[in-house]
């Protein structure tokens, strides 16, 4: 079989003396041959490499060892963005001016989201969580979550939400199997919700939080991004929410992504955080951790709900790393601070089947590197908005 790359240069902005990264097109042909492929590389929108040889992967691979990479971490936690457009402005997550939207033709069906979830789900995977943009808008979630919670394997289908049209959802969302939810709120003041947000909304992520509860979810899990000068005042605010409810308050360092003006000066380090805690709580007690986890995991004495850190920054946890992403322009992205994406909406295009597709993901998979660059080399390295990956 031949496998070839094709690129085209795409637009290039200029916005506050900053060039984004090329956008490069992939396209990907399969013609029957029995001695030759091609070899050549190719560049994708963001990526350093697009992970398409099959000679790193043969088709006798097993699924399993699709999602081994080469220090031997088995991912099966995959993260599905389902849109890029969102009903709020948060400051971390969307640069001031906006982001330019992926045209509708070239985001991922229904039906081409439920395929690429199939394979991993077949390979392995058995977490999937749908994020966004803002997940809720997107008009087939019902149904989409409906289908991939019917994969056989799959064990906990979730999804991370700003809360803002939830309450009105989840319970049709919980009949259609999603069983795990984390909803994101980064204060507990209205007025300071309407200018980190950008947005008004805050009763509306607070209904949904305490829908949440009242449907059986536990934990609800609360996702609050800290910010020095911001919000780091309220800890202990939302450390009170894990009082009487068994809410999972994740407090999580501020991370640098494209267009979010991160500064060092504005990140909290967990240390910190967890000082502050210690400081006016008594009986903090570190829970064990899952290798996999991402974050820190704490019970404070008389409280129902658990607290967390999520360290990306200043202790990050790549050793244990065991996730994958899927954008929903259909690229597919191996870490959350590097810049290689592969296409695998192209290649589903090209009429490519899915035994072509595991060499594209089992390739993409085996380039992942150790760890991300750290802190400081992750806020010059040229990434998307968080808004287009969802977290």
């Amino acid at each position: 079989m031949m496998w070839r790359c094709v690129s085209e240069l795409a637009r290039r902005r200029r916005s506050d003396g900053v060039v984004d990264t090329m956008k490069v097109g992939f396209q990907y042909l399969a013609n029957i041959s029995s001695s030759t492929r091609d070899r050549q590389r190719c560049s994708n929108m963001y990526a350093t490499s697009c992970a398409t040889n099959p000679d790193i992967l043969s088709r006798e691979t097993s699924s399993s060892e699709m999602l081994v990479d080469s220090f031997g971490r088995f991912h099966n936690y995959l993260r599905i963005s389902l849109t890029e457009r969102c009903n709020l402005r948060c400051q971390y997550c969307m640069p001031a001016d906006g982001v330019e939207l992926t045209p509708n033709s070239e985001l991922l069906s229904h039906d081409e989201i439920i395929r690429i979830a199939n394979i991993f789900v077949t390979s392995g995977v058995d977490k999937i969580r749908l994020t966004g943009g803002e997940p809720t808008i997107r008009k087939d979630i019902e149904d989409i979550c409906l289908h991939l919670s019917g994969l056989k394997g799959l064990k906990t289908l979730a999804m991370t939400t700003n809360g803002i049209v939830l309450s009105k959802k989840l319970p049709k969302l919980k009949e259609c199997g999603l069983s795990a939810l984390n909803i994101s709120l980064d204060t507990l003041v209205p007025a300071k919700f309407e200018f980190m947000t950008r947005r008004k909304g805050h009763p509306k992520v607070m209904e949904s939080i305490d829908a949440a509860v009242e449907l059986g979810y536990n934990p609800v899990k609360v996702n609050c991004v800290i910010m020095r000068g911001m919000n780091d005042d309220e800890i202990c605010n939302f450390v009170e929410l894990t009082r009487h409810k068994p809410i999972n308050v994740r407090f999580i360092e501020f991370m640098p992504f494209d267009g979010n003006v991160w500064n060092v000066k504005r990140l909290v380090p967990y240390a910190e955080m967890l000082d502050k805690v210690r400081q006016n709580y008594k009986g903090v007690e570190r829970l064990q951790d899952h290798p996999t986890d991402t974050a820190k995991n704490f019970r404070i004495d008389g409280h129902v709900g658990t607290i967390s850190f999520i360290t990306s920054m200043t202790e990050h946890f790549c050793a244990g790393c065991n996730r994958l992403r899927l954008l929903a322009d259909g690229n597919f992205k191996v870490c959350l601070f590097g810049p290689s994406e592969v296409s695998l909406r192209e290649p589903i295009r090209a009429v490519v089947d899915d035994a072509g597709l595991k060499e594209i993901i089992g390739a993409a998979v085996k380039r992942k590197k150790a760890k991300h660059a750290g802190m400081f080399d992750i806020a010059k390295t040229a990434n998307r908005p968080m808004i287009h990956i969802g977290g």
